[in-house]
């Protein structure tokens, strides 16, 4: 047997070990942290950061809550009581305020200032769920029923509304442009509204896919990746002419999706307790490059580009209490 075959089965022997393909060479995730959640139950919803006071926040959908993080310490510091089925967070630094969009109740609250201090809210949002901040004009965007609203950040009120064809789920916004591009998975397809008009410019179709829920942006290469359900799978559109370019099979429900442009690598985090990374070798080739084992049900998480980290929900499953897993990208 030749010295290069050898070599071949020596890497492949430990990619299996790592959790990874020859083709990498180490694994790009190492769990490096536990953090746990005391008396959390149920589902565990998305995200968000505070980067300068370094605190995680938790959407605790089914604990009705959001738990904070402090990730100096490494510990739960704090819980906001009371909510009504969390499920987007997002914290503006620029203003030191946290949102938080409610989806039984239909309210996005806010609260401000290290201490969370509630400070307003705004009704009539049925089903609110993901939220996104523009920076540019100042305004956050709340995917609820069928609609994806534009609320000023200073004042809390309404800016304008979109109707879409069904309940939004994840949505990326353009940062270079006007664009927004919406996972539409009851209507089975991408929409793409422009923010400046506040009207929808143009709808892709899924066709034979299903369950597009989570949803990454690669902007300079102008490729949108979305995880799809049914089947598991991976898909890749150009963002300039809407056409699919590339597609490969996934982890089961995928909730979270997103794309590190520093290592070409997009994480994709599944219920059935994996993250797969896929590495793009040019933006119309991709592989999956690993599959990191998490934990069942753990199907939402942060990936955080300036702390080289990966955070991944777990929720608490029988005797085993709900935690966050701290995974550095290697």
């Amino acid at each position: 047997m030749s010295l290069k075959v050898h070599s071949l089965i020596y890497a492949s022997m430990i990619g299996t070990l790592l959790g990874t393909t020859p083709a990498l060479a180490q694994a790009p995730l190492e769990l490096v942290q536990t953090i746990p959640l005391p008396d959390v139950r149920g589902r565990i919803d998305h995200l968000a950061i505070d980067l300068d006071s370094e605190r995680l926040f938790v959407a605790a959908l089914g604990n009705d809550s959001v738990e904070v993080i402090d990730l100096r310490a490494g510990r739960h510091s704090a819980r906001l009581e009371h909510l009504q089925e969390p499920q987007g967070v997002a914290y503006i630094a620029e203003t030191k305020r946290l949102f938080v969009a409610n989806g039984r109740s239909g309210r996005l609250d806010v609260f401000v200032g290290p201490e969370l201090a509630p400070a307003g809210h705004v009704r009539g949002l049925e089903d609110a769920d993901n939220i996104r901040y523009d920076k540019g004009s100042g305004q956050i965007y709340v995917g609820y029923s069928s609609v994806l609203a534009a609320i000023d950040v200073a004042t809390s009120e309404m800016v304008h509304q979109v109707k879409l064809a069904g309940h939004p789920e994840s949505f990326q916004l353009e940062t270079t442009g006007s664009r927004i591009f919406i996972n539409v998975p009851s209507a089975g397809q991408i929409a793409i509204v422009d923010r400046n008009k506040g009207s929808v410019m143009a709808t892709w179709p899924l066709d034979d896919m299903k369950a597009n829920f989570p949803m990454a942006l690669d902007e300079p290469n102008h490729r949108l990746f979305i995880a799809t359900r049914r089947p598991a799978a991976l898909l890749v559109y150009d963002t300039e002419n809407g056409k699919r370019v590339a597609s490969l099979a996934s982890c089961g429900d995928a909730d979270d999706l997103f794309f590190d442009a520093e290592t070409k690598r997009i994480y994709a985090i599944c219920g059935q307790g994996v993250v797969d990374v896929v590495q793009q070798r040019d933006v119309d080739h991709y592989e999956t490059a690993a599959q990191v084992t998490t934990a069942p049900g753990a199907r939402t998480g942060l990936f955080a580009r300036s702390r080289k980290s990966l955070y991944v929900a777990v929720p608490a499953r029988a005797a085993s209490l709900a935690e966050i897993r701290v995974y550095a990208v290697r």
